[in-house]
């Protein structure tokens, strides 16, 4: 080796610093102020063998401190600010598995008060067993869930919002994968991107959590890739990967850390394969995101896992992928930041929240809006004299009665929210609303009317608009707003 690789090898030696020194030490070891770890499991399934072996055992699947190994998953789950995982399956009875569903994965509503006591915080409910047990099942999981104080994240409930100290994570949950119920999303798509639009003005970090891949595949697929280059390009700090039920290595793509499957967490599967698993393992400190993985292995006799140590391939694979936090919003001196989720709060709707700088970078709550049904959010600062936020929100109209997507133009003021613009409708029914670099409002437009309205049209059109001091001119529509508005086929 020559001097100069030498000295190369070092240098990158010495930029990587592992998130974790191992699996046993602790974020308040090693953590300052606004620090906060966030981990992620994988595939997390309650029924089926794993049912009968916990009934048998008595015994939580995540112990705490075993006599004589490393620590237990209770004590690392709660060292962490936040732990999510993807969950296999639906709450509710097996009588009422879909009759077409032939892999039905019913469990019993103690799945959630047992993922509570572990120190889960969210569990991630969007995956092609989601809908085992048809939209009641999908709302019975919804509610078990919360009444343990846990999210159960779906994607028509997504982005949901955590608060830590100052930051604001964002998180979003999309299946790519047929749910037994018929429900799916595609990336790219018109509504993941206002989701992730929303998300990124809201917060300082947007994680999406995505079911993809093909299964028992340990490598990710062209599509995979694809889909997560168009992510971090639409607004993803983070991206955590499940389905194939076998790891496939994380990778830094555009700066941006992907898991792009994090394998089973807890599961019967018998292949050799499916019994290795990750844990995806981020902090945060200094405003940066660092992530790196712990594995787990779960042995021949059992569907429990057990810690195996940190995973030195994906710590090395992330360790130069270090994005930095966003700005959040802020207008005049007032930072806006959502509601972060409560239990005891519905998942509908989203509060805006205005703090004043006070100047010792906390500031104090000087109003809240009203809960609104944010579908988009954009700060807008070339459009008008004064920065403002262009909002697109689900209402119904008083004219036809018609639930419909409804631009608003807020600033901000000393009590909160001013409309500007009150929802009133552009030229045709609505499907997206940008802001240009120009401060031109680039609209994507069903391509029926208000007066001959035919929601199940597949025709589109695309207009522009300039805001003209109390709303909006038709103008000719210029090139930069079609690659704007019009996502890719998936």
């Amino acid at each position: 080796m020559s001097g100069r690789t030498t000295l190369l090898v070092l240098a990158a030696t010495a930029l990587f610093v592992p998130p974790l020194a191992s699996a046993q030490s602790t974020p308040a070891a090693q953590s300052a102020p606004g620090d906060f770890r966030l981990l992620f499991t994988g595939d997390v399934m309650m029924s089926r063998l794993v049912k009968v072996e916990i009934d048998q055992r008595r015994t939580s699947p995540w112990p705490g401190t075993r006599t004589g190994k490393s620590t237990g998953f209770s004590d690392l789950f709660h060292s962490a600010s936040l732990v999510g995982g993807n969950f296999e399956g639906a709450l509710g009875d097996p009588a009422k598995c879909q009759a077409e569903n032939k892999l039905c994965f019913a469990t019993p509503d103690s799945a959630a008060e047992l993922m509570k006591q572990a120190g889960f915080s969210f569990v991630t409910a969007e995956n092609n067993h989601s809908g085992d047990l048809g939209s009641a099942g999908r709302s019975e999981t919804r509610s078990a869930f919360q009444q343990n104080g846990l999210l159960a994240l779906d994607f028509e409930s997504s982005p949901q919002f955590f608060r830590f100290g100052e930051m604001t994570v964002g998180f979003i949950a999309v299946t790519t994968v047929r749910a037994a119920d018929g429900r799916v999303q595609e990336v790219p798509s018109v509504e993941l991107a206002q989701k992730l639009r929303l998300a990124r003005q809201l917060t300082n970090l947007v994680v999406v959590s995505i079911h993809w891949g093909n299964e028992l595949q340990d490598w990710p697929t062209d599509a995979q890739q694809r889909q997560a280059r168009w992510l971090v390009e639409h607004g993803a700090d983070l991206i955590v990967g499940h389905h194939p039920h076998v790891v496939q290595a994380p990778a830094c793509v555009e700066g941006r850390p992907v898991f792009f499957s994090l394998g089973n967490h807890l599961f019967d599967q018998k292949y050799a394969e499916t019994k290795t698993g990750l844990i995806a393992d981020c902090n945060v400190h200094a405003g940066r995101l660092l992530c790196g993985a712990l594995s787990t292995h779960t042995d021949e006799t059992t569907a429990y896992p057990r810690l195996a140590g940190r995973n030195a391939a994906a710590d090395r694979a992330l360790a130069s992928c270090s994005p930095q936090l966003g700005p959040g919003t802020e207008i005049d001196g007032v930072t806006i930041r959502p509601e972060p989720w409560s239990p005891d709060q519905p998942v509908d709707g989203i509060i805006l929240n205005g703090y004043k700088n006070d100047g010792d970078g906390k500031g104090k709550l000087e109003w809240q809006s009203r809960r609104q049904n944010l579908v988009s959010l954009q700060l807008v600062t070339s459009m008008a004299a004064e920065p403002m936020l262009l909002s697109l929100e689900r209402h119904t109209s008083s004219i036809d009665d018609e639930v419909g997507l409804r631009p608003y133009v807020y600033a901000i003021g000393p009590h909160g929210l001013i409309a500007r613009w009150r929802g009133s409708a552009l030229a045709w029914p609505l499907i997206d609303a940008v802001e240009s670099k120009d401060g031109v409002l680039c609209a994507l437009h069903r391509g029926d009317s208000f007066l001959l309205p035919d929601a199940s049209t597949k025709a589109t059109r695309i207009a522009a608009y300039r805001w003209n001091g109390f709303g909006f001119t038709g103008i000719e529509t210029p090139p930069e707003c079609e690659p704007i508005l019009r996502q890719p086929t998936p």
